[in-house]
């Protein structure tokens, strides 16, 4: 559940990512360090899951134990965007389908 809900967030940031817009206009935007050190002091969060999305930006969801989580975008240049957050994350164990093996 976890993992298609990540792969569902996953998607949702590469369709920002990919729509040409600026989303930097809407969203939080610092160098990457300074980002994950205001996650981590402020939220306790910690990262809990990494993908590169098809842009090259490293896409990454940090959470803490209180159920608080945070998606980050980062581009090549350092540049790292707070796409969203919430409550209630919950990480579980399902293992990811096989290639090519129905859902």
């Amino acid at each position: 559940m976890l993992h298609k809900m990540i792969a569902l967030s996953f998607g949702f940031v590469a369709l920002i990512l990919l729509s040409g817009r600026s989303f930097a206009q809407e969203a939080t935007c610092a160098p990457r360090d300074d980002l994950i050190a205001q996650l981590q002091s402020r939220y306790l969060e910690t990262r809990r899951a990494v993908a590169l999305a098809a842009n090259n930006s490293v896409v990454e969801v940090f959470a803490a134990e209180s159920g608080s989580w945070t998606i980050l975008v980062t581009q090549a240049s350092g540049m790292s965007c707070l796409i969203a957050s919430g409550e209630a994350f919950e990480a579980v164990r399902d293992r990811l389908p096989t290639a090519g093996a129905p859902l």
